[in-house]
């Protein structure tokens, strides 16, 4: 029996969580929560073990830039556009689907314990099993067509998995606020789809379009159009990966089940944006305009969102905001036309992030949901695997070496500053931008660890016997997921070891923005900048929470009072919303639905039509009486008429 090729095992990869997806979803009131678990978590790892293979079989293929397609079926025929149904298994690809699905096979078993006792287990998994198809189709299209379609499932399985517990006003509405942005976002990406389809004659598919936007083809080929298409693209991508203003979502989204939160969070949905721009960066090199507003929004998210996580209580908001920081510097990559570097930080992000939030789960598993950092303490005698793992993420997020995020964050950052831009003053702001940034994480990270596992114990005697390690349903996925962030910056070792570059050089390599001759001189030295930045917000959080969040902390906050109300707040640019969008809206659908339903509609229409039916029934009816004689009468006057009038 011959041996599948690469192009057929392609579906399989897809396909497989679909499956579990239908199975834990039609079947699930058959089910148990523990086989549903299994089903949906067997599903996801038989992805990635498919994949996994698929990889290997493409790395020792000789033959140069390799890739696997594989063709559904036609959906449109027009004789000018053809548009099918295909997949696309590529360098860039292949990084997505090995991390989507081992991040999320991960997540999966960890949820078999976080989720054990809850009475929708198995919708829960069914939901999230379909999550990940939608994912894995998003990065497997071979057009943006099929790419928009897994686009939007993410944003339907999303807002399913935020929402889970509906029955709480406060999460549903959650769900909704999610679901409700990404679609903002999602019409730009739409718009840009329509324009792409226009100039290219009804193809949107990537290897077509790539070389459409190397023929150097006019009119339809210029500054403008280009600059007017990746915008459109940007706007789909800002949403997606919760960048400025359409961040909003993403904290809130914490309203779902940690699990939930880290498979959102970490390899998954908001990366989405960020794989999407490297996938079409032969269009973003032709708008150097959009590329530098996609730096400079990526490095304002970065700083922004960092800023807020320095006072946030909650301990899954602090990762929220976290997420969003590190989404912005993802941008900043991609908007410096470093778009290796800006993957090889979204690979590192899905290890250390995703056991990050699983270990804050794991936390509040132990804290039976409780989730205010200053009623922790002392964690550490209770949780040690929980601990060790937090830790190590930690130190990889703050960008310490020789953990993952340093080798990743610091190629972003010295890209920013050494690039040969067309803007090279303002992206040497942007690297302090950055700078300022990796300040900050080193900063709230050390101080939610310091308070979480460190420290006198600020919780009551009931609470404190109860704390508990997780099961190793839990546990295992943290040590896993920890050791990756431990090593995995080794992919990216700055020089001819560069192994995520060289791998990814067929695909991006010719669109990158390269270093200057002056630049290559100062790699060492702004990595050791980076370094001291990380070490001195790492240590100043110490310092500062050693004792637990008493008086440093408090004086500290009193004396810049002004200051930190606002970041307690964050901006209130949820409040802004609520006074300049939500208001307006709200107070236009109500007059819209008194004036237009109620009386246009319902007055007018329903109500309106039937009385004059009813009116115009009176006359007739008259006659209607069952009067034989009074019918033949009728009839003969009209008869008469007719003839009179013929």
């Amino acid at each position: 029996m011959a041996h599948p090729t690469p192009n057929e095992l392609l579906p399989f990869i897809i396909l497989l969580p679909a499956v579990g997806a239908l199975l834990t979803g039609l079947l699930g009131r058959y089910l148990s929560e523990r086989v549903a678990g299994a089903v949906a978590t067997l599903a996801v790892f038989s992805a990635f073990a498919v994949a996994a293979f698929t990889w290997w079989m493409m790395r020792t293929d000789p033959r140069e830039g390799v890739s696997y397609a594989w063709v559904l079926y036609r959906f449109l025929d027009t004789g000018v556009a053809v548009i099918d149904v295909a997949f696309y298994f590529d360098r860039l690809s292949s990084v997505m689907v090995l991390v989507v699905t081992g991040v999320s096979a991960f997540i999966h078993l960890y949820s078999i314990g976080y989720m054990h006792g809850d009475r929708s287990a198995t919708r829960y998994f069914s939901h999230l099993n379909m999550f990940v198809f939608f994912m894995l189709l998003l990065v497997m299209g071979k057009n943006l067509l099929v790419m928009f379609v897994g686009w939007e499932g993410v944003g339907l399985s999303s807002y399913l998995l935020i929402g889970f517990w509906f029955e709480d006003r406060e999460k549903a509405c959650a769900g909704q606020k999610a679901f409700v942005v990404n679609r903002i976002g999602d019409f730009g990406f739409l718009l840009a789809i329509f324009l792409l389809l226009l100039y290219n004659q009804g193809d949107v598919d990537f290897l077509s379009l790539a070389a459409w936007a190397g023929s150097g083809a006019e009119p339809t080929l210029n500054a403008t159009n280009m600059t007017l298409i990746t915008m459109l693209l940007f706007v789909g991508a800002v949403g997606k990966s919760a960048q400025i203003p359409l961040y909003v979502w993403l904290p809130d989204a914490m309203a779902g089940p940690t699990p939930v939160s880290a498979l959102i969070h970490a390899a998954t949905m908001v990366t989405a944006g960020v794989y999407m721009v490297a996938r079409m960066s032969f269009l973003f090199t032709l708008a150097p305009i959009t590329m530098a507003v996609v730096a400079v929004v990526g490095a304002s998210t970065a700083l922004f969102a960092a800023s807020i996580a320095l006072v946030q209580r909650d301990i899954k908001k602090v990762l929220a905001y976290s997420t969003v920081s590190q989404l912005g510097y993802m941008f900043l990559a991609v908007g410096t036309g470093a778009y290796a570097a800006g993957v090889f930080h979204l690979t590192t992000h899905a290890f250390f992030k995703a056991c990050l939030f699983l270990g804050a789960g794991s936390v509040i598993h132990a804290m039976a949901g409780e989730q205010d950092l200053l009623k922790f303490g002392g964690l550490g005698k209770k949780m040690r695997i929980t601990q060790l793992t937090f830790l190590v993420s930690t130190l990889a997020i703050a960008g310490l070496p020789p953990f993952a995020g340093f080798f990743s964050k610091d190629a972003i950052l010295f890209h920013a500053f050494a690039g040969d831009t067309p803007y090279p003053m303002l992206y040497k702001a942007l690297w302090g931008m950055g700078i300022l940034g990796a300040a900050m994480t080193a900063f709230y990270m050390m101080r939610l660890y310091w308070l979480t596992f460190h420290g006198e114990r600020r919780m009551d005697d009931h609470a404190w016997d109860h704390a508990h390690e997780s099961p190793w349903t839990m546990t295992v996925p943290l040590l896993v997921l920890a050791a990756a962030a431990a090593v995995a910056g080794l992919l990216g070792i700055p020089g001819e070891h560069d192994i995520i570059h060289s791998w990814l050089a067929p695909v991006v390599g010719a669109y990158e923005v390269h270093v200057t001759e002056a630049g290559h001189h100062l790699e060492l030295p702004l990595m050791a900048i980076s370094v001291l930045v990380a070490a001195a917000g790492l240590g100043f959080a110490w310092i500062l929470y050693r004792k637990g969040p008493g008086a440093a902390p408090a004086k500290l906050a009193a004396s810049l009072k002004p200051a930190h109300q606002v970041l307690l707040n964050k901006y209130w640019v949820d409040e802004l919303y609520d006074l300049v969008v939500i208001r307006p809206l709200r107070f236009v659908a109500l007059w819209t639905h008194r004036i237009g339903d109620r009386v246009c509609i319902d007055t007018l229409g329903v109500h309106g039509s039937a009385f004059g039916v009813k009116f115009l029934g009176v006359i007739p009816r008259l006659y209607q009486n069952g009067d034989l004689h009074r019918y033949l009468a009728a009839i003969i006057v009209a008869v008469a008429l007719i003839i009179y009038l013929v």
